[in-house]
């Protein structure tokens, strides 16, 4: 028994250091190869910024979805500064004690990297892709409730 709390205790630390230690990807392509290339993998990745105030409106959504939804896995690709990592991203990832898979992308080339995301994305955020197999869904906007982001995921899958 006090290995099995040991262990859970263990493992519910290293999802907190996954969520507030993100990788940095300094171009879009390393990200999509790294970290969204399983083509078994339904992914919903949500591009967002600490100072976006729409995205940190729906951030909650989105960790409901990762807890509640494990056909998908959700990725938060952070826009933030590469110079405010450690003093503003980390501090917020651990405040709202954020559990989905975290990764900061610094790229800075955005003409190159915003088309394959979608060719019709102006590059505002919040925006959210929808990756399965080979179909990619991509959307331009934010979500009001937990119950419309995972009506647009339902309706979009399968």
């Amino acid at each position: 028994m006090k290995y099995s709390l040991f262990l859970f205790v263990c493992m519910l630390f290293s999802f907190q250091i996954k969520a507030q230690n993100p990788v940095v990807f300094d171009n879009y392509q390393a990200l999509e190869n790294e970290i969204l290339s399983n083509k078994n993998t339904t992914y919903v990745v949500n591009f967002w910024a600490t100072w976006c105030a729409p995205c940190v409106k729906e951030l909650p959504y989105f960790e409901q979805l990762n807890t509640e939804d494990k056909a998908v896995k959700v990725v938060l690709v952070s826009l933030d500064f590469k110079d405010q990592i450690q003093s503003r991203l980390i501090p917020f990832l651990k405040r709202k004690k954020v559990q989905s898979e975290v990764v900061v992308l610094t790229d800075k080339n955005y003409n190159n990297w915003l088309e394959k995301v979608d060719r019709n994305w102006s590059g505002s955020i919040p925006a959210t892709l929808i990756i399965q197999g080979e179909k990619r869904v991509f959307v331009e906007r934010d979500f009001a409730t937990f119950k419309e982001l995972n009506q647009y995921i339902n309706s979009n899958i399968n």
